[in-house]
């Protein structure tokens, strides 16, 4: 049976539509699900970063599992299970169910997006048909993110928190039941005699959960505390072992040897920061603006989608001016722009109107960080060989996803710090919870001019037109 290749592009960017949106839908929500599931302020964090570490911590082992088992098998199982976690979520009446749906979500994420991508590229040949299957994929899922703040605030506000997990339910039966009809079966012999490296995946992403559990617990137990230094030492021990596993594996899951390239480190790193600033950056205002300004889910979705519009016109513009001034610049420039964009929200008060003080910061962010993004993943992969450029963008997005929940971690103790702080002083429950949303944006700035700085390491590159389009699908 003759399947048209954009009915295939259809299902495969509806589906990694709903893994984009997964990200932002769910902050709306926050608040609620709070108050509901008694989560306290260090624990709802891990909402979001259970999803984003194991999302990023089994990235490769998903794009390697594809290779191996064939990219529809793998494509279909990441998205029954990524279905059947959205189910299992928005049952759950406790935050430590919740956290292990999140959890495993994430794993479902990281099965079905490199699957995805995988069939996208062998159903498109290369050149111009593939360049604009590239855009729409990249574009959509920029789309998912952009209203997800919005469609969660609906569903929020009409329904229940539980929705916001229950909307990914039937649109993923419906896609497996599309997947026979318009997506052929496709699979990859060069990569029988591989591994897949498990060992690495387990190994790599225990260690950064040990980490970040252990900079959470910081903030009631103490830096010095037992439990804090067990799960800190404990982290730092795996991604040891990690990286000992990964040098003397004959299919190692990373590389190890694309880090000899000055362009992916940099590019890396600074793409890991990216994350943290944006993902704290999200996670903190809309907090802020549902507790502090008294916001409902769907007013607070809605004041976001301003920068979700900014990074889109970004997008477009970084694309044209790195052609013209080359990828350093372009990115020096978007690291700017954030710092700027976050100072100007560390300056919001409990009072202050929306226009004044919050819309020109997230204005700003949201071009700042595309401005990163874009130029970051052309660079990231500029240096290694053709054949190992899918594995080189696969670690620079894993470190985007890892560097994000790291920052999210490190942000929200020190915000919380900060609050709690303020009211054994005697401040008023509002006004503590701004000092620490302020202290957090604070932070995530001090992210921001680091990636400044690292910036400068940074090559600078006249890319081509296709890898204009690959760079912004992937950012």
């Amino acid at each position: 049976m003759r399947r048209s290749p954009w009915a295939t592009l259809a299902v495969l960017a509806l589906a990694q539509f709903i893994v984009v949106l997964d990200v932002t839908i769910v902050n709306v929500a926050l608040p609620h699900i709070q108050a509901d599931l008694n989560f306290s302020a260090d624990s709802l964090q891990w909402v979001i970063n259970a999803y984003t570490l194991l999302f990023g911590g089994f990235l490769l082992l998903g794009g390697r599992m594809s290779d191996l088992l064939g990219p529809r098998r793998v494509f279909i199982a990441g998205l029954l299970l990524f279905g059947a976690t959205s189910l299992i979520a928005g049952l759950s009446n406790s935050p430590e169910f919740l956290i292990g749906a999140r959890a495993v979500q994430g794993l479902g994420g990281a099965l079905l997006s490199p699957a995805a991508l995988a069939i996208l590229t062998v159903t498109f040949a290369h050149g111009r048909e593939r360049n604009i299957a590239m855009g729409v994929w990249g574009g959509l899922a920029g789309l998912g993110g952009t209203l997800g703040v919005v469609a969660g605030g609906v569903l929020v506000d009409s329904l229940s928190w539980q929705w916001v997990f229950f909307v990914n339910v039937p649109i993923v039966l419906a896609l497996v039941a599309l997947i026979p009809v318009f997506v052929r079966d496709t699979r990859h012999n060069e990569g029988r005699d591989r591994t897949f490296d498990t060992a690495g995946a387990v190994l790599g992403t225990a260690g950064l959960l040990a980490v970040v559990y252990g900079v959470v617990r910081s903030e009631p137990k103490g830096w010095g505390s037992g439990e804090v230094l067990t799960f800190l030492i404990g982290g730092v021990a795996l991604l040891i072992a990690f990286v000992l596993v990964e040098a003397r594996s004959k299919a190692p899951l990373v590389p190890l040897r694309l880090f000899r390239s000055r362009a992916l480190s940099v590019s890396g790193a600074s793409l890991a920061l990216n994350g943290a600033g944006f993902l704290s950056m999200f996670f903190l205002t809309a907090i802020y603006l549902q507790q502090v300004r008294g916001d409902s889910a769907l007013q607070a979705g809605v004041h976001f989608l301003p920068m979700g519009g900014a990074a889109i016109v970004g997008a477009i513009l970084a694309s044209q001016l790195v052609q013209k001034v080359g990828t350093r610049t372009v990115q020096l420039s978007g690291a700017a722009l954030s710092v700027v964009g976050l100072l100007l929200l560390s300056q919001a008060d409990a009072v202050g109107s929306y226009p004044s003080q919050l819309l020109p910061g997230l204005i700003i962010f949201g071009f700042g960080i595309i401005g990163v993004g874009v130029p970051g993943q052309i660079t990231a992969v500029s240096e290694v060989e053709h054949h190992e450029a899918g594995a080189a963008s696969g670690v620079v997005n894993a470190m985007y996803q890892v560097g994000g929940a790291l920052g999210l971690a490190i942000v929200t103790t020190l915000s919380i710090s900060r609050t709690t702080d303020a009211l054994t002083h005697g401040v008023a429950q509002q006004q503590a919870l701004v000092e620490g949303f302020q202290r957090g944006l604070l932070v995530a700035a001090a992210f921001a001019v680091a990636n400044v700085v690292l910036t400068l390491a940074s090559p600078q590159l006249q890319p081509t037109a296709e890898q204009l389009t690959e760079a912004a699908a992937a950012a």
